[in-house]
């Protein structure tokens, strides 16, 4: 099952996506995260899901690497939903023991569950579509400004281009240890939840050292090429911005319009 997680990969492309300036697509990537946290009614919502539908289809990656980022957090949005859908107020239509279904219940797990799927498939998109080098350079340009206060812009940027690119690596070890365990005789998908949990306390270990073992080899090859930060750095890229950067940040902007426009007409439901 580790093996099918595509979260953090990056596919070469040349969709429209692909071709956007990476700082255009992280502030919209921003302004949408932030926007599918206020949607109170179902239109408000449906516009998130067909804009994120939208996305989907013009990004060029097949849907089926979509649903693979989803498998990371299926059971944590299934226990979300359970809960958010026994916690609502009103009065009730079913009731049991300390269990209370009401419609608010039902509203809120609808919304809980939509959104963290529609905040995944975002994030999805945006990994999918942008390399770690162009984010690594798009954080570090949005950021410059906080540098005058000596904030560690590159090495923030840098760090967190690091954590991306390796999450593809760290899975595949991951995958890789499971399968040695399993050759050596241990059952990992076998009984309860937690005899699987302590069946994995093998795997962790290593893991770990793997990481850290990956981590000092990363800082002395950066080292030996003389790495030292941001300053007076060149890059093989330059950044710059087009029509279709500023027409994504428009099209963003009126999807935000749009979604206050339903908050202010229509009646909220949670």
């Amino acid at each position: 099952m580790v093996r099918d997680v595509s979260f953090g990969q990056y596919f070469p492309g040349k969709s429209l996506l692909h071709r956007i300036d990476p700082r255009a697509k992280l502030l919209c990537f921003i302004a949408f995260v932030v926007v599918i946290f206020f949607t109170f009614n179902y239109a408000s919502l449906g516009l998130i899901v067909a804009a994120m539908v939208f996305l989907v289809a013009v990004s060029g990656i097949a849907p089926k690497f979509y649903f693979k980022s989803l498998k990371v957090i299926l059971v944590v949005v299934l226990i979300t939903s359970v809960l958010n859908l026994f916690y609502g107020s009103g009065e009730a239509i079913w009731e049991w023991w300390i269990l209370r279904l009401t419609w608010n219940g039902i509203h809120r797990a609808v919304f809980v569950t939509v959104r963290i799927i529609c905040l995944i498939l975002a994030s999805s998109c945006l990994t999918f579509t942008t390399s770690p080098t162009e984010l690594t350079d798009a954080l570090e340009r949005l950021m410059k400004p906080l540098a005058k206060i000596h904030f560690p812009v590159h090495e923030i940027a840098m760090m967190m281009s690091l954590a991306l690119r390796f999450v593809p690596t760290l899975l595949e070890e991951t995958d890789k240890l499971m399968q040695a365990q399993k050759a050596r005789g241990a059952d990992m998908e076998s009984g309860g939840f937690f005899k699987r949990v302590r069946s994995l306390i093998p795997i962790l270990i290593p893991l770990f050292v793997s990481a850290f073992r990956r981590a000092y080899d990363i800082a002395t090859a950066m080292e030996c090429r003389c790495y030292r930060g941001g300053s007076g750095r060149t890059r093989m890229k330059i950044l710059h911005m087009s029509a279709r950067d500023i027409i994504a940040m428009i099209a963003t902007a009126l999807l935000i319009g749009g979604v206050i426009v339903c908050n202010l007409l229509l009646a909220s439901v949670i």
